[in-house]
This record gives structure tokens, sequence and C-alpha cells, in this order.
């Protein structure tokens, strides 16, 4: 994830200067903006929540509606001012934060055209991420990022995983369907699938249970083999998420590669020996 201060501001003063604010944080106006920003954005998720409700939005609609106007213009002109004030502004663009400032300010000018659109302003909330620049917590986003590349050096295991998941759910909710033949929650083989799915997964929701000795026996095996089952993904992240911290742990003086392999004698970067 790239970071915005890599962002080159344009060389007009009064750009640089309303750079400094808009992405630095080392300054008192460019926190004060920060604390403003993250402020609207709970504001704003505030609104459309309360917008839900009946009640609430029947009394204070056009309150709501003021507010939103007021919210989505100040974040219309920031993003503009984002654009504006640096050299490079397609790196800004398409950047992970810039589009997440974009994805913020759609759902507004579409809810003209489809209303109901306007509760997807809820990804307003993915700006609070900017909390951890703001308070100089960008260790925190480092360790997100190790979430993210285990999750992802793991992407291969987790398919197997689901495919075998699939396949036992399809199977257990057949033979479901013909153990209880028919009863009510289990008249068809997808309702039976349903009813397998949310019972391995130790969901339970408890709107579907069976009725027959061998049914509930079967029941009894699936609840049993889902705590088992949970575990294997989890324990799949984790193995990587210590493989990948220990890597991180070793960096080549020479060039600074992070990826490298418990066993290296010699960085597969530069070819640097490593101590």
């Amino acid at each position: 994830m790239e970071r915005e201060h890599n962002l080159i501001p344009e060389d007009i003063l009064w750009k640089r200067f309303l750079y400094r604010i808009i992405y630095r944080s080392d300054t008192k106006l460019g926190k004060l903006f920060d604390i403003v920003l993250l402020s609207l954005i709970l504001i704003s998720t505030a609104i459309i929540m309360m917008e839900s409700v009946p009640q609430l939005d029947k009394k204070f609609h056009y309150t709501f509606l003021i507010l939103e106007w007021i919210i989505s213009l100040f974040f219309t002109a920031e993003y503009w001012s984002r654009i504006a004030v640096v050299k490079n502004k397609k790196q800004y663009i398409f950047s992970f934060f810039g589009i997440i400032d974009f994805l913020a300010l759609v759902p507004f000018y579409l809810s003209f055209f489809f209303p109901v659109t306007k509760y997807f302003l809820i990804f307003r909330m993915l700006r609070m991420l900017r909390i951890f620049r703001i308070f100089n917590l960008l260790d925190f986003m480092n360790d997100g990022y190790l979430i993210v590349k285990a999750l992802k050096n793991s992407s291969r295991k987790i398919y197997i995983f689901l495919l075998f998941l699939i396949i036992f759910s399809v199977i257990v909710g057949s033979l479901m369907f013909m153990v209880e033949g028919g009863r009510p929650g289990f008249e068809t083989i997808p309702q039976s699938i349903y009813w397998a799915v949310v019972t391995v997964t130790t969901v339970g929701y408890g709107d579907v249970s069976p009725i027959t000795p061998m049914g509930k026996f079967f029941a009894v095996i699936l609840m049993l083999a889902g705590y088992s089952i949970i575990a294997v993904p989890t324990g799949i992240v984790t193995a990587e998420m210590r493989n990948k911290r220990q890597n991180l742990e070793k960096i080549c003086d020479r060039c600074g590669n992070e990826d490298i392999d418990d066993d290296a004698r010699y960085c597969k970067q530069c070819g640097k020996k490593l101590a």
C-alpha cells in the first residue's frame, strides 16, 4: 500500500501550502484538517445509519439531507483539491486512498438517479484508515500488509480446502435429504445443503433441525466435524504469517530486500552474502 506522502506537490506556492495541509499532518493546520475530515466521516456514517430508521428519517429527514449535502460537497472539494495540488495526479487517482476517496463520492451523485445507492455512502468508513497516518501508526499498516500477504500466499491451500468443504456439504446435504424423507427444512437437496453448510460452519441458526434418529446422528457427526474443519484455514494462515514475519526480520544490507527465505545464505536480489 503506497503512502500518500510519496506524492509530489506542484511548484506553485499556494498549492504547496495546500498540499501540506491536505496530505501532511505534521503542522497544526494539517492535523486540524485531518481531525475535521475524520469527524465528518463519522457524522456522515451516523446520518446514513439513522436514515435507515423510519421514525428518525421521518422526523429529521430535511436535517439529514442538508447535512449530507454539506458533507458531500466538502468531500468533493477535498477530492479535487488533492488532485490539483500534486504533480503525479494519476499516482494519487489510482492509489489505494485515491480509489477509496472516489468511491466515497460516487454514491452521493448516483443517488440523484438511483436513491437507494445513497446507502453505499457507508464506504466512507474506509477513509478512516487515514487515522494510522494521522496519529503516526503506520507500523499498524505494515501488520495489515503482513496479514494480506499471508492470505495471498495461502490462497491455493484455502481454495483446495473450500473445494473439499463444498463437496462434503453437498454429500451430507444429499444424505440428509434421503434420511429425513422430505420433512420441513429438508424438502429438497439444495435446502438440505443449506442446513449442512450452516451446521458445518458452526453458525447454527436453528431454523432447520433433523427429526429422525439417523438424521440427528448425522447432525452430531457434522457438528463435531465442524470444529475440526474451521481450524484448518486458521492453521494455514497462522503458519504462513509466522513464516512471513521470520522472513521480514532478515533484510539485505546492500539492497534492502526483505523477501529472504529462512535457509537463504545469499540475497536473491543482489547476491550479497547474508550475515
